[in-house]
């Protein structure tokens, strides 16, 4: 942390990563920009309003984003609890999570996937949306196809026919799609005389109910309850 307390004269946020600069102007440089090129030091320093980048495999993306956070924090009047970082993957959040506590050991800063954070943010605040607590179960892929076999079972729907893992991939599908309320002509017609369609909506709703009767979500409800949670409250 020693650099962080450096007192720095003069940020060179516009040199380019030139061997030969000239090493008075090297030694002005912000520790966290130096071997950054220059459209990556103009991303890091951008403070004002929001910033899109966009960038290939391998061309710095992680490195520009920890390094942003860093800077954000000592150069930029952050705070931790201020900062959200969300990738995709464990993977990623691991390494992201890593990288910035090795630049900045902190904490109370937010780093993870979209569905750890969703989670994190679920075990805060769902009390407001009616039949859930805070110890919610999250189903995985297994839970939610053994309760699709127990509700397609109950219903008397053959379950060769109707498989748990398709009709699960239907109703994810739906969800992620809002759940639409009026069917096109198309969606009708799946199947004779729309039979299919009708025990797939049929199942849909009992599933539902299941979830809500378990105080249990799926992954596609951590990111959907959520944006509810958020649009309503």
């Amino acid at each position: 942390m020693a650099w962080v307390q450096r007192e720095i004269t003069e940020h060179v946020a516009g040199e380019t990563r030139d061997d030969q600069v000239a090493e008075g102007n090297a030694s002005r440089i912000h520790p966290l920009l130096a071997d950054l090129n220059a459209p990556q030091r103009e991303a890091v320093t951008h403070v004002d309003g929001p910033l899109l980048i966009l960038a290939g495999p391998g061309s710095g993306k992680t490195r520009v984003i920890t390094r942003r956070i860093a800077w954000l924090l000592t150069e930029g009047g952050v705070r931790p609890s201020e900062i959200l970082a969300i990738t995709f993957t464990n993977k990623a959040a691991r390494e992201m999570k890593e990288r910035v506590e090795k630049l900045l050991p902190t904490q109370g800063m937010w780093i993870g996937t979209f569905h750890a954070t969703c989670a994190r943010i679920l075990r805060r605040e769902i009390g407001v949306l009616p039949g859930y607590t805070r110890d919610f179960s999250i189903y995985d892929t297994h839970d939610k196809n053994q309760l699709l076999k127990t509700l397609l079972k109950e219903s008397d729907y053959d379950t060769t026919r109707f498989r748990p893992a398709m009709v699960g991939g239907w109703i994810s599908d739906r969800k992620n799609r809002g759940w639409a309320e009026n069917e096109s002509e198309a969606e009708l017609a799946l199947g004779e005389d729309g039979i299919e369609h009708e025990v797939l909506v049929k199942i849909e709703k009992l599933y539902a109910a299941g979830l809500t009767k378990n105080n249990a979500l799926d992954f596609d409800d951590l990111l959907l309850k959520v944006l509810e949670i958020f649009e309503r409250h």
